[in-house]
């Protein structure tokens, strides 16, 4: 039976009276926050300092250059070019007759300028081997994880990285370009894995990709970012709660339990966009702030990440990018002022991004088709099958 929308109706109902209740008390809250940024401000070098004395079991963001900085941008230059890569895949269905997995890269090269042009491909790769399905730690036997479910997205991005390192090298050099990225560039899932794991995909993989592209910069203008859209994130606002907070140093394991006053549950629930949303004007971009993530601080190095924010017309997003990039002032120019040149392009989401994902989605249909081919051809080589009932009764309409 299909999802009943009537008896579902009455809950919406309920659940947009609670919304309305919640509604000005929200904007109290940002209201509050807004007050803090400003009063915080008076003496950030105060705040900085806090901050970086604190021990925190939630993300505080570390501050760069203030809390309430705002930035416009220049128009790009005539000439530059845009690349993205996205990725969908695949994953291992222990019900379907072979164990794989599949990764399909979608990528773009959108040139703007005196020769304007566009490359769009979608790059399917199939994983069967016993060395593509497990990561195992070298010199140790039977110490493995399966690459599927959270791994095989965080293998995923590694892959979409190695996609843009195969683009830029196909530029001339002197070329002005951006290299962007769906999403974060802090590879969270990770932290939930041994070491090993953490050191094949994370060292001799992603941060390894980074590197190559901070090599080809030398030749070329290029910055890497990644575009989170509606982020859901509240770095800078723990920031905030740090600032309001009595205790100094603050340790949250500790004082947050015996906390009485709460002061900073005066700004509980407000997320970053809501307060940059107030602080910035269409097109500008907010101060720099660095992740303070666990993975990030042990592993990165000089790709720590630093993030801003950056206000359109109907939203506020969160643009990552490596250390590299911050400390380069010509290079975050160039990420401000292109991605809010794709954004207008793409009718508020970066067109390069757009397309990218556009070639590499899988459909339901896809999916089907896939494992449809897989079973057709292990038939026609005469090879064992062996899938689940729950696989077959899913293909049997029994009423």
């Amino acid at each position: 039976m299909s999802l009943d929308l009537y008896r579902v109706a009455s809950q919406v109902g309920e659940m947009l009276s609670r919304l309305k209740a919640e509604l000005s008390g929200r904007q109290e809250r940002l209201d509050y926050a807004l007050e803090t940024v400003y009063r915080q401000s008076e003496d950030i070098e105060a705040l900085k300092q806090k901050i970086s004395a604190g021990k925190y079991t939630w993300l505080v963001a570390d501050l760069v250059d203030g809390l309430s900085s705002h930035y416009q941008t220049s128009s790009p230059p005539s000439d530059f070019t845009v690349i993205a890569a996205d990725g969908s895949h695949i994953d291992i269905d222990r019900h379907q007759a072979a164990r794989c997995y599949l990764i399909n890269i979608g990528s773009i090269v959108l040139r703007y300028g005196a020769s304007p042009d566009a490359l769009l491909e979608s790059a399917p790769s199939l994983y069967a081997g016993d060395e593509d399905l497990v990561i195992s730690e070298p010199g140790v036997k039977g110490n493995e994880r399966v690459v599927e479910g959270a791994l095989l997205g965080i293998k995923r991005g590694v892959d979409e990285c190695l996609k843009l390192i195969e683009l830029v090298e196909t530029l001339p050099e002197g070329s002005s370009t951006l290299a962007l990225l769906d999403g974060t560039l802090i590879l969270w899932g990770l932290e939930a894995y041994p070491d090993f794991v953490g050191d094949i995909l994370l060292n001799k993989g992603f941060l390894k990709c980074l590197g190559r592209l901070k090599e080809l910069n030398k030749d070329r203008k290029l910055a890497v970012a990644s575009y989170i859209s509606h982020p859901r994130s509240m770095d800078v606002v723990n920031a905030l709660k740090v600032g309001i907070c009595p205790n100094n140093p603050l340790d949250t394991d500790k004082h947050c339990r015996e906390c009485l006053t709460r002061e900073c549950d005066a700004l509980a629930g407000v997320l970053d966009r809501e307060l940059f949303s107030s602080l910035l004007s269409p097109g500008e971009r907010s101060a720099l702030f660095i992740t303070q993530s666990n993975i990030v601080k042990k592993r990165y190095g000089e790709h720590r990440v630093y993030f801003f924010y950056l206000k359109l017309d109907d939203e506020v997003a969160r643009v990552e990018i490596p250390q590299w990039v911050a400390s380069d002032k010509a290079l975050l120019e160039l990420t401000h002022s292109f991605l809010l040149d794709q954004c207008k392009k793409g009718q508020g989401y970066p067109v390069a991004l757009s397309e990218a994902h556009e070639q590499a989605v899988v459909t339901g249909a896809d999916r089907e088709n896939f494992w449809a081919l897989v079973e057709e051809s292990l038939t026609d080589e005469k090879m064992p099958i062996s899938t689940s009932a729950k696989s077959r009764s899913k293909r049997t309409r029994w009423i």
